[in-house]
């Protein structure tokens, strides 16, 4: 089955509703990741059915979570899920923090080839970035644990704002470790991705506003 195929059959049952311009960006994309992931290795899947599933699906399943006008992806790698977030939310400003050059290089090749006007890429470790606007909605997929999200990137987000943490099988070890005061564990989704068998979940954060410390946070 090709890969077109496949990605309008997944946005069916997501479902999401996106316009063949869209569609044409992400399979522009994965068609950019496959021929740079030759050279670069940015991901190791390389067949292009299962990116559709693994990499697009999977960034996108999460949309109905995202908050505010204001992304940025946390050690987005090759750009997931910031990419195909940008792609199916043109009104969402994206920015795609990573701190190696090589993957940097490819995303500005993909924000150029694709004509995305709402994105930008920043090449910096999350502890050293300071941008002058918080964000509304921080994305991990393969940052490390959620307490070593927070705690590089947590001051990247606004006091309203939601960290949006990745994961495969439900994380309760990393849960049970977490140590935080400004920070507070929202909800743990479960996540059904088209076409993709293995579990996932979605751990959601938000900060701890200053009225709140001392007498229990609520949702």
């Amino acid at each position: 089955m090709d890969s077109a195929l496949l990605l309008r059959e997944g946005l069916a049952a997501l479902p999401l509703n996106l316009g063949r311009s869209s569609q044409n960006k992400l399979l522009h994309y994965l068609e950019l990741l496959e021929k740079w992931n030759s050279v670069y290795n940015l991901t190791a899947i390389r067949d292009p059915a299962d990116m559709v599933a693994r990499l697009i699906l999977d960034s996108l399943v999460i949309m109905p979570h995202l908050n505010g006008s204001r992304l940025v992806d946390v050690g987005t790698g090759a750009g997931l899920p910031g990419i195909p977030l940008a792609i199916a939310c043109p009104d969402v400003f994206v920015s795609l923090l990573e701190s190696r050059r090589k993957p940097t290089q490819f995303l500005s090749h993909v924000i150029t080839a694709l004509g995305l006007s709402n994105v930008q890429v920043v090449l910096k470790r999350a502890e050293q970035y300071r941008p002058m606007e918080k964000f509304d909605t921080l994305t991990a997929r393969a940052f490390g644990t959620v307490q070593r999200l927070l705690t590089a990137a947590g001051h990247l987000c606004r006091p309203h704002g939601r960290i949006l943490a990745l994961k495969g099988r439900y994380p309760k070890r990393e849960l049970d470790q977490l140590s935080t005061d400004t920070f507070e564990l929202v909800d743990v989704v479960p996540l059904r991705v088209p076409q993709l068998g293995a579990a996932r979940h979605l751990v959601i954060m938000r900060p701890v506003l200053p009225a709140e410390t001392g007498r229990g946070a609520t949702t």
